[in-house]
């Protein structure tokens, strides 16, 4: 059975709903929807008892958004997101975003052109199974118009979007005259039968149809009338939304906003929507302009991933429109999980986070300045636009010899050495520890980026703190009989010279730890507070060796470092006109499965740099696991 979806363009309710033909009356519906933005999923959408969806017949009930006020959130992440270099998404990866950008309350999730290759059309395929009505009801299937000079019914790419069961088609079309005749090398007129005969024929088989217009902004600069005529032949054949496409990404938002308010005031049935890209760096400020011509309905991707330079920012679109604007989204956007979105996402994608991201990024809400610092004590306000927890981000304070006492004591307080962290005791420790970030900084430390090592300098500081081991000393040999260039490596294995390729290396080491085995403080006057351990452990190279070595000592007594993990390494080498005495920073960031953190040292041995920041780390994560108090 074919799938119906009846527009109705005249109710009253500023939201969007999917509901069954068996659910609750509709003025019911609307009052629910009316007490609060953020509207639960379940109450969006309900189905009939089916176990073949595509046999339900769901009515999309809305009238025509207009923003800045009202918005529909159309998410491309998994179509045009996925078209920017080295960002590549596995069908398992595409399905499982999917579902957090609907929970997340994205109206619309345009997941792929299932006529253009073979995962797309696996994705659509096991949508059908593999996810719940609610979010097949957002999909949307991406394709163009029929190819020229042959029926609509004819076109094969046409009837791969009706076999996908999407409920909602966006088709291209090219909407700027020279484009048509150099690019598409077909007449104006013929483009024109194009974009209504594919609208109509789809519409005709039960689907709501939005029409993408490439090239639209620099069309209508060099020919105005045509871009409309194309706009008007997409509404003639039933098309539910305009987008408008700043496809090469050029265009200043003052003429989107033109552009925009021109075609809004001309099709006052349709909701008009944006599709911008980032070439020029305008994507989010042309996506914003759209919305205050009258566009309700904004393009974009999570973290603005694209090809090229990318897509619209959805990471800084909606919240951007939702706290300062005062926008009304379609299914009502659950705000304070768009931090998580973003990195969510990423992390799928293999991405590493822009910590400079507006909102979700690691750096937005982080202070470094003193005087910053000093004024957000008062009130977090006088250097922040709003508050983190709205976006689910949180506030950091920076540590530099840029700092001032009051980064020190917003660190100490958030550790909870202090409550009154403005007591002249703890400002007084404040002071301390920042002279000596300031001396260790200008070494060639920075802490910006290691806020672990910042943790454990401030309880290093801490009067009856024991930290829970101590390593005594160590040793590390590398073992390699390949001592030749890499250029006569290849060469030589080619020839089957070769027999070993790569070190290997054996580390030792001996680590004091606090003893925790409470049977020996129960059954002995005098018990040992610590214990030593040697233990040897080989690698691929001395730091892999020790940080293998090192972990060992500490499992029998920390069974939690275990789950510990390595994840990133950095050596930088601060003064290069030193030649092999130069000092190196390194830097190496630690993840649990679910947290991560990151510890720097300075030293002109590289190794000894490498194991004082593997220590810090291992011991934050013990801080951060323990069972018990680390003061004694």
């Amino acid at each position: 059975m074919k799938l119906t979806l009846l527009l109705l363009l005249c109710l009253p309710a500023q939201s969007i709903a999917f509901v069954s033909t068996q659910s609750h009356s509709l003025s019911t519906r609307l009052s629910l929807l009316e007490k609060s933005q953020q509207v639960d999923s379940e109450a969006i959408l309900t189905s009939k008892d089916s176990d073949q969806w595509i046999q339900d017949s769901y009515e999309l009930e809305t009238q025509r958004f207009i923003g800045p006020k009202q918005c529909l959130v159309y998410d491309t992440t998994l179509r045009d997101g996925t078209q920017g270099e080295s960002v590549s998404a596995s069908c398992d990866d595409k399905l499982k975003i999917c579902k957090h950008l609907v929970s997340f309350g994205v109206d619309f999730v345009e997941a792929g052109w299932p006529g253009s290759n073979p995962k797309d059309a696996e994705f659509f395929n096991r949508a059908k199974t593999e996810l719940e009505d609610k979010e097949r009801a957002r999909l949307v299937a991406f394709g163009s118009t029929r190819r020229k000079n042959i029926d609509a019914e004819d076109d094969n790419q046409l009837q791969t979007l009706l076999d996908s069961e999407a409920p909602t088609l966006c088709l291209v079309a090219k909407s700027h005259s020279w484009q048509v005749e150099e690019i598409l090398r077909t007449t104006r007129e013929e483009n024109i039968e194009m974009i209504r005969d594919s609208v109509q024929y789809l519409v005709g088989q039960g689907r709501q149809v939005f029409v993408d217009l490439e090239h639209f902004f620099d069309g209508y600069n060099d020919d105005p009338d045509y871009s409309l005529a194309c706009c008007q032949a997409a509404v003639n054949g039933g098309a539910k939304c305009l987008v408008l496409c700043d496809t090469n990404g050029g265009s200043m938002p003052w003429q989107i906003e033109k552009a925009t308010k021109d075609v809004v005031e001309k099709f006052t049935s349709t909701t008009i929507g944006i599709h911008a890209h980032n070439d020029c760096g305008m994507a989010v400020a042309n996506s914003m302009m759209a919305s205050n011509a009258g566009a309700g309905l904004i393009q974009g991707t999570i973290n603005g991933i694209g090809e090229r330079t990318g897509n619209a920012d959805l990471c800084s679109i909606v919240p951007s429109l939702a706290l300062h604007v005062g926008t009304k989204f379609g299914s009502g956007i659950d705000l304070k999980e768009l931090t998580l979105v973003s990195r969510y996402v990423d992390e799928l994608l293999n991405r590493t986070p822009s910590s400079a991201a507006p909102f979700v990024g690691s750096s937005a809400f982080a202070h470094k300045g003193g005087l910053h610092v000093a004024a957000m004590e008062r009130n977090p306000l006088s250097y922040q636009h709003i508050n983190p927890s709205l976006v689910g981000n949180e506030q950091r304070y920076l540590i530099s010899e840029l700092s001032g006492r009051q980064n020190i004591l917003g660190k100490m307080k958030k550790i909870g050495l202090y409550d009154e962290a403005d007591s002249p005791q703890a400002s007084k420790r404040a002071l301390a520890i920042l002279e000596h970030v300031k001396r260790l900084e200008s070494e060639g430390y920075t802490f910006e980026g290691a806020e672990a090592s910042v943790h454990l300098m401030i309880l290093h500081s801490t009067l009856g703190y024991c930290a829970p081991f101590t390593v005594l000393d160590y040793s590390a040999q590398v073992h390699d009989t390949n001592i030749d260039s890499s250029s006569r490596v290849i060469q030589k294995r080619n020839q089957g010279q070769l027999s070993l390729l790569g070190s290997t290396a054996r580390a030792t080491i001996k680590v004091r730890t606090l003893n925790l085995d409470d049977t020996v403080y129960d059954s002995s006057e005098s018990p040992l507070l610590y214990k030593d351990r040697l233990e040897v452990s080989d690698g691929s190279g001395p730091v892999d060796a020790l940080a293998n070595a090192l972990k060992r000592a500490l499992e029998p007594d920390h069974p939690s470092i275990r789950d510990i993990n390595l994840v990133d390494y950095k050596v930088r080498i601060l003064d290069p006109n030193s030649a092999t005495k130069a000092s190196t920073r390194v830097m190496i960031d630690f993840s649990d499965g679910e947290d991560t953190w990151t510890t720097v040292s300075v030293d002109e041995n590289i190794i000894s740099a490498s194991l004082n920041a593997l220590v810090d780390g291992y011991e934050y994560a013990l801080i951060e696991h323990a069972q018990g108090c680390m003061l004694c």
